[in-house]
């Protein structure tokens, strides 16, 4: 449970998905190369998310990738989830990391230098910084709508902890957010709404890679 290789971020959302269940998406991007999964389903019940949340604690348990909750600490510690990830209007960071203890992944949702400094100093593993090329799949202010890669540079400047970009994100448009800092990308609809969730999923990891290593000084060819 590193959050410095979360280079590849599922987040679920069955409205988009064309028809077919979250598992079903799931496993295929866990064939694609996915590193992690985050529950979110943010307008299902609770019930739902919790039965959900089971069958994706074993899919992703047997393939080694992380899974983290949205939102909601109490499904995490009852599906046995590796972590939780909050928002600005969630439970605080803190809080999540009383109930849920030290080797918990904490992720938190910011989009400011400012709120990325106070997640960090609260405890948080890693931050979720957007949305970065603007975003249809929530509600987002709009100062927070399109903060472009730039804001990643600024954040991963300010902080120590993995930073994660979110929103808008394609295999197309990824590369300047990794390259600007980032540990990885976080998406919904680029594999959830996919033709095949398998490929865009390996796309996706393809361009993390490769911006990886522009950011690193190197190719991939050296």
């Amino acid at each position: 449970m590193d959050p410095s290789n979360y280079g590849t971020y599922l987040v679920t959302q069955q409205s988009i998905s064309e028809g077919r269940s979250t598992p079903e998406i799931v496993r295929a991007a866990i064939d694609g190369g996915v590193d992690v999964v985050q529950l979110r389903e943010k307008e299902t019940e609770a019930r739902f998310r919790y039965d959900l949340g089971l069958e994706l604690r074993e899919l992703t348990a047997e393939a080694g990738v992380d899974l983290i909750v949205n939102d909601r600490i109490d499904i995490a510690q009852a599906i046995d989830a590796d972590g939780v990830h909050v928002g600005q209007s969630d439970l605080p960071v803190t809080v999540a990391r009383d109930l849920l203890g030290p080797d918990a992944v904490v992720g938190c949702s910011t989009s400011t230098v400012e709120e990325a400094l106070e997640a960090e100093a609260a405890g948080a593993d890693y931050l979720g910084i957007g949305a970065v090329y603007g975003t249809s799949s929530k509600d987002v202010a709009a100062e927070e709508d399109g903060v472009g890669p730039e804001r990643i540079a600024e954040i991963t400047d300010a902080v120590s902890i993995p930073v994660v970009g979110i929103g808008g994100i394609t295999a197309e448009n990824a590369g300047p957010v990794v390259e600007a800092g980032a540990a990885g990308v976080a998406v919904i609809s680029e594999i959830t709404a996919a033709d095949d969730p398998q490929a865009a999923t390996a796309a996706l990891a393809e361009t993390v890679e490769t911006a990886k290593g522009v950011a690193n000084g190197s190719t991939s060819d050296e």
